[in-house]
């Protein structure tokens, strides 16, 4: 029996920065992965998608949308998806072995296998195959998988490979004439931009009224129209019946409709990989699927945490991330807690938009005194200077009493780099007459920011 300060079951984001962490603030640390380092985000996820993001882009501008800036391509161009592929998998093996390598600079110990949990003498247990480790403190970090919804055909197009979920496309070395993509949140959003831009047909049928979730709605919209303009497909209010013989069949207005697909990708959501054999022996309380915490991210039993996707708050590994330092800075007795007011996140098409903090919908549902402060990305000379007039904005949300930043919504060129300046404002509570005497650099797209301000 092996025993430790820490014990990490998962090795995603949320599980190997809380693993640093921790062994940074001198504590003994074991982490337990049953697969890959890295988890979802590093080998399935954020960085594999990013990975096929980028070369569509490239492709886009050596096809033609470069010759408006004198920059031409001779001969055919082309997109060898295999070699897209290749390229993923090299980014990810290399980001890989640098965790593994953080993870052993900090004196982490490394284990690989599926973790069953129990108690001994008060204590957290975890058991590896023949070994048994213990510890003060557990912070499980499982994880999520992609929810496979109980539609007719599905489990069927999974075993003959007609029908995908985001983990089995990113290796898929053909691209499809005709893409079916069931679900328009941030992942399918993403992977119809990518698939229609290097030639595929595609079809997003998604069966809320909008695209993209919760985020803002006038901000989706147009995202929306872009890929539209690109030839992308959505039905909208739409509910997928059946899949067979490469028909989707959809109900939508109350009527049956039909669609043609080569290949289907299943983008309805993920579920919490709570489902850790020993869990109910130890008492932890879940609730929908999800392991329940408090702000300090310890769950109902004292010295367990559940960080990351496998609490269901917020399923992005950004979250993860500071969650799993609100764990530790707990074990550590810290004074710390996790704060959910100030989370931003990203859709990396071309153009980019990002969100964080209320939505426009969410203030008005709030009842606060808010007003909005909006201007055109246009106003950006960086944004025009790249990329010509464009739809773009920048969407502010003001609390009118406390002069304060709330929330924000962008559609443009590098959206991703500069939302955290946003979030900050909010996360800070700024007062936005401060803001307004910051001096930004020019020219930027960030520069935005005060444009709408000064509104």
């Amino acid at each position: 029996m092996q025993n430790f300060d820490v014990i990490v079951v998962g090795g995603g984001p949320a599980g190997y920065n809380s693993a640093e962490y921790a062994a940074h603030h001198g504590k003994k640390v074991l982490l337990v992965e049953k697969k890959s380092l890295g988890g979802t985000c590093l080998n399935v996820g954020c960085i594999p998608t990013k990975t096929f993001l980028y070369a569509g882009k490239m492709y886009h501008y050596a096809s033609g949308a470069g010759e408006a800036y004198g920059v031409t391509a001779e001969g055919p161009v082309h997109v060898d998806q295999a070699a897209v592929v290749e390229k993923k998998d090299e980014v990810v093996k290399m980001l890989v072995q640098g965790v593994g390598s953080a993870l052993r600079r900090s004196k982490v110990k490394v284990v690989n296998g599926t973790a069953k949990l129990g108690r001994l003498d008060g204590k957290p247990v975890v058991f590896v195959g023949e070994e048994t480790y213990t510890a003060e403190n557990l912070i499980l970090a499982t994880g999520s998988t992609p929810t496979v919804p109980p539609i007719e055909g599905v489990k069927e197009g999974m075993a003959d490979g007609t029908v995908m979920t985001s983990d089995e496309i990113l290796d898929m070395k053909e691209i499809p004439k005709k893409l079916l993509v069931v679900g328009g949140g941030v992942i399918g959003f993403e992977m119809a931009a990518y698939f229609q831009e290097v030639g595929a047909k595609v079809t997003v049928i998604e069966m809320l009224d909008k695209v993209l979730g919760g985020n803002d709605r006038e901000v989706s919209g147009l995202l929306q129209k872009e890929l539209e303009k690109k030839g992308v497909t959505f039905q909208l209010s739409s509910r997928v019946k059946k899949l067979a013989g490469g028909v989707v069949t959809y109900e939508k207005d109350g009527r049956l409709q039909l669609a043609a697909y080569d290949k289907a990708l299943m983008c309805v959501g993920r579920r919490a990989n709570s489902q850790i054999e020993g869990l109910e022996e130890l008492g932890v309380q879940t609730e929908r699927g999800a392991i329940v915490t408090d702000e300090h991210m310890q769950t109902n039993v004292p010295h367990v945490y559940a960080i990351g996707d496998v609490n269901g708050k917020v399923m992005l590994a950004h979250v993860g991330y500071r969650e799993g330092e609100v764990a530790v800075n707990h074990i550590l007795g810290e004074d710390d807690a996790m704060s959910y007011d100030a989370i931003s996140g990203v859709v990396y098409t071309s153009p980019e938009a990002a969100f964080v903090g209320l939505s426009e919908e969410q203030a008005k549902a709030s009842g606060r005194n808010y007003e909005v402060k909006k201007v055109s990305i246009n106003f950006s000379g960086r944004h025009v200077a790249e990329n010509g007039l464009s739809n773009g904005i920048c969407k502010l949300i003001v609390d009118k009493n406390k002069e304060t930043l709330i929330g924000a919504a962008l559609m443009s060129s590098y959206a991703s780099e500069y939302i955290y300046a946003l979030a900050l404002m909010i996360d800070l509570q700024l007062p936005l007459r401060q803001v307004r005497r910051t001096i930004f650099p020019h020219p930027t797209v960030c520069e935005i920011i005060r444009e709408a301000l000064m509104n």
